[in-house]
């Protein structure tokens, strides 16, 4: 093989795993948002709360 073959070679493979990170994150992050999506939601709160903000 090559050098040229080989840094070819390298390189499909890089976009390959590129590839099949970028998929595995997507799948990851569907199963996070049905999760989010089936949660229940927050109560509410009795009162309104204000917070205090301090700009010291």
């Amino acid at each position: 093989m090559t050098h040229t073959e080989q840094v070819i070679a390298n390189a499909l493979a890089l976009v390959e795993a590129s590839r099949a990170a970028r998929e595995r994150d997507q799948l990851r992050r569907a199963a996070w948002q049905k999760k989010v999506e089936l949660s229940r939601p927050l109560p509410p709160l009795p009162r309104p709360v204000q917070l205090p903000l301090a700009l010291n």
